[in-house]
């Protein structure tokens, strides 16, 4: 059993709710991305993604792009990606890891170090699981397996565009969880309408067995705490982006504690007419 499948059978015999922030490898600064993560966990993350800098993120809006652009005029790459989490794996061996990006980056990867080198290095560093924005399911099977023999799971995106044919596709090959992007359009764009999150739920539950997380327009703990009724997990990276951009160094990593510390209190409360 992966780390990623531990976790959310946990909080789902606990009956809350998982907690999954987004932030971008070494952005807003290369030297603090580990004590962010450690923050991230203090504040209540149950999983984590990490985004690896791409400098074509064609499904992020423009905090994320720019924070992407900013880590790679640092030189933030696949290797320094990979020692970030080694890094958070010295004192963190149970928070699961998803390194969330793109096609591009891997197979680079995999060309200047060998066939296979991108989920060896991902599963030695301590990576759980991978989130690949442009690999579609069906072109994904032998990676898939790779990921699997290794022990890391490959998570795929749904959208409210999605096919029915579509999600059966991702039932097939996706483990760990699945991230329904609840906006057409990119990262941090829009208005989040909680009741089209109630209706596409079901209808992928209806293929999919792994628990639902479901991001992209939740920017605060009111609407996280409306998507987690419906949902397994709540994503949220655009706010968090923003917020720890906007901070210096030395209190950047206290500020993502305490915006996700917010976050999960409201995930936490009792709904009213219970008791905790």
């Amino acid at each position: 059993m992966s780390r990623i499948e531990a976790t959310l059978q946990r909080l789902q015999r606990e009956g809350r709710k998982a907690l999954i922030p987004y932030v971008t490898a070494g952005d807003p600064f290369a030297d603090a991305t580990i004590d962010i993560l450690h923050g991230l966990v203090q504040g209540g993350a149950d999983v984590i993604e990490l985004g690896v800098p791409f400098s074509d993120p064609m499904a992020d809006g423009p905090v994320v792009q720019k924070a992407s652009e900013r880590a790679l005029v640092r030189g933030i790459g696949l290797a320094e990606v990979f020692a970030m989490v080694r890094g958070f794996r010295e004192r963190d061996a149970h928070t699961p890891i998803v390194l969330m990006g793109y096609a591009n980056p891997i197979e680079r990867f995999d060309q200047r170090h060998g066939a296979g080198a991108f989920v060896a290095q991902a599963a030695q560093a301590g990576v759980d699981g991978v989130l690949v924005v442009d690999y579609p399911p069906e072109e994904c099977t032998d990676f898939a397996a790779a990921l699997k023999a290794a022990g890391l799971d490959l998570i795929f995106l749904l959208a409210p565009t999605s096919t029915e044919a579509r999600i059966r596709e991702v039932a097939r090959v996706a483990s760990g969880y699945v991230y329904y992007v609840a906006l057409k359009g990119v990262t941090g764009a829009g208005h989040l309408d909680v009741s089209s999150v109630a209706a596409a739920v079901p209808r992928i539950k209806a293929h999919v067995r792994l628990p639902i997380g479901v991001g992209f327009g939740i920017r605060d703990a009111a609407t996280a705490r409306a998507v987690s009724r419906v949902a397994d997990a709540v994503v949220i990276g655009s706010a968090l982006v923003q917020i720890l951009e906007a901070e210096s160094r030395d209190k950047v990593a206290a500020a993502g504690r305490q915006f996700i510390a917010g976050i999960r209190t409201a995930l936490d409360q009792p709904d009213e007419g219970t008791h905790a």
